[in-house]
């Protein structure tokens, strides 16, 4: 009976023993969310897993975590309450150490008649109330919280690694680092708390998403910010973290191979990793700035599924265009637009789309993003000699069937591979210019002849990442035909559709979006426009040529997501504006 199994002395903080089993079975049948069966198969996986109650109960899928831990408060007469990070005041962190928020998973939120109010995902962990008590010196009620509302608030007001700069805190030997000669740096870049604290910006990094980790040196700071879907994001860090700023840098240049005692040039390295059981490449960027070494971190993933031409995110008029052009024997097929628009993916989509036994594929790359098996990689190094021009000229001597270059920058590059699309070779590159007409006129101002560039030019494609809006959390929005009209989208079109807004939610981490979708503009070299290049007409005509032909602009393309529920008019309009 449960009134039997009920026992009075335990207390939340308890631990899971097999003599209080049949107390833990009257708890969560008391909240009245488990079945006999479930609760059998609760005490199941406690007590071969070793796991925590309320983690047993969320990772068996017995139960939401919110409604598991507000049925417990209910049962344990304890508060249930979701953290706003903004309303925690200042006074209140400071109750708390840092090492005892993070070791614990705990959060405090209030000061209520002399006691700490301190929030928890696990009421039942053992001697939890003792450990906080001796570590704040404070009577201590605990508040029942989602555990991931406590490690975002965690994160939001304490920062990163706060844990570990607070052990650096305590740390004579980094005291000594201020006066200089006293210590030698290259004795703290080693030190497991400068690692640790190095380690959880990447991982952390990993974990968002993040293309890119910047360490920027600030008078009085040292900011860390990560780019999440092509947009910077500050990442909360403790305010002393300035003081380690020297021993921090050191040790990302000792795991780049980089001489840490030069700081008066800029420097590039390179990090090899595992995170999450995922090989990551990491480009190490350093640069001399007025208060320190500004250092950039480019993540990149070795290895993975490659995505498909279909899975870019083109229109199907496009897909079928591409798919028919990359299966000529010749020819060069160019991949325009700016730093950081998904050129390089494409580019390998493209190649998973034509690899095979029967082909032979060599690239050129600066770096290697992407290792492909079936397929010879070179990396260009140009502080050797080994320049684009370089290796697409030994590449000829390989027996290629198609070439992939990295970027044709000069017109070294160009010439050659025009030449090698003329002698029977396929051709892979990126150009930056703003939009697929510009590259013809790219190439020309180089110095490539113009009938040498309209004969080798299959097709390009310029294309722009936006922000996709997140699906769980997306907004329809009542439409300003007027609005809409001098943003130039178009009206006629509205008729039964739906637009979205950005909303707020977990998944997203608030933001509105997550992860981001091309648009594109594919350019086919027809005669017509041959002719125009040939003629050395300019951009714009060539453009407003191609799209008589039924080319799609990237504005018009983006108009499309937007009808589609996958961005919004914003995000077109940001991505495309140098376009119109």
């Amino acid at each position: 009976m449960p009134g039997k199994a009920w026992n009075p002395g335990f207390q939340p903080g308890m631990n899971m023993t097999m003599e209080n089993t049949p107390y833990i079975a009257g708890l969560l049948k008391r909240t009245g969310l488990f079945t006999d069966d479930q609760v059998e198969r609760v005490l199941l996986g406690v007590r071969e897993q070793g796991l925590p109650i309320v983690r047993a109960v969320v990772d068996g899928g017995h139960a939401d975590e919110s409604a598991f831990l507000e049925a417990l408060a209910g049962v344990l007469n304890l508060p249930y309450r979701r953290i706003e990070p903004s309303q925690v005041p200042r006074e209140v962190l400071e109750k708390m150490p840092p090492r005892a928020v993070f070791q614990y998973n705990i959060m405090p939120v209030a000061m209520v008649n002399g006691s700490l109010e301190v929030a928890t995902a696990d009421p039942l962990d053992a001697g939890l109330t003792d450990a906080l008590r001796l570590a704040s010196g404070l009577r201590i009620r605990l508040v029942l919280c989602p555990a991931r509302d406590i490690t975002e608030a965690a994160k939001a007001l304490y920062g990163v690694g706060a844990e570990t700069v607070d052990r650096m805190m305590r740390d004579t030997r980094f005291e000594e680092l201020q006066a200089p000669g006293k210590l030698e740096l290259g004795e703290l870049d080693q030190e497991a708390s400068i690692v640790k604290f190095v380690n959880q910006i990447i991982w952390e990094a990993f974990r968002e998403g993040a293309t890119d980790i910047h360490f920027e040196p600030m008078e009085l700071e040292l900011r860390i910010r990560y780019r999440v879907d092509g947009v910077l994001h500050a990442t909360p860090v403790p305010a002393q973290l300035n003081r380690f700023q020297a021993a921090i840098i050191s040790r990302i240049k000792v795991m780049a191979s980089l001489d840490i005692a030069e700081k008066r040039m800029p420097m590039d390295g390179r990090i090899s990793l595992r995170v999450d059981a995922q090989d990551v490449d990491i480009r190490v960027s350093t640069m001399p700035t007025v208060y320190g070494e500004s250092v950039s971190l480019r993540l990149l993933q070795r290895h993975g599924s490659f995505i498909t031409i279909r899975e870019l995110g083109m229109a199907e008029r496009d897909c079928v265009t591409i798919e028919r052009i990359i299966h000529r024997p010749n020819g060069i097929i160019l991949v325009t637009g700016p730093t950081g628009s998904g050129k390089t993916t494409s580019l390998y989509a493209y190649l998973n789309e034509v690899n095979s036994m029967d082909l032979r594929i060599l690239t050129a790359e600066e770096p290697i993003e992407y290792e492909m098996s079936g397929i010879n990689q070179v990396l260009v190094r140009p502080d050797i000699g080994l320049t684009f021009a370089t290796v697409l000229r030994a590449f000829l001597r390989q027996d290629p069937d198609i070439i992939m270059v990295g970027e044709i920058r000069d017109f070294e590059t160009a010439e050659i591979a025009i030449q090698a699309s003329l002698t029977g070779h396929l051709v892979f590159s990126t150009l930056h210019t703003n939009d697929a007409a510009g590259a013809f006129t790219r190439l020309l101002d180089m110095g490539v002849e113009p009938y040498l560039a309209a004969s080798a030019v299959e097709a390009v494609i310029a294309q722009r990442l936006v922000r996709k809006l997140c699906v769980s959390c997306r907004q329809p929005l009542a439409a300003d035909r007027a609005e809409l009209a001098a943003a130039g989208f178009p009206v006629d079109r509205l008729e039964g559709a739906v637009l979205y807004g950005a909303g707020q939610c977990e998944k997203c981490r608030k933001t509105g979006f997550h992860g981001r979708g091309g648009i594109f503009e594919v350019l086919e070299a027809t005669e017509s426009i041959e002719s125009l290049v040939i003629g050395r007409r300019p951009t714009n005509e060539i453009r407003q040529r191609a799209m008589q032909h039924g080319m799609r602009s990237l504005r018009d393309d983006g108009w499309e997501k937007v009808l589609a529920g996958m961005t919004t008019i914003e995000e077109v309009i940001r991505a495309t504006e140098e376009n119109e």
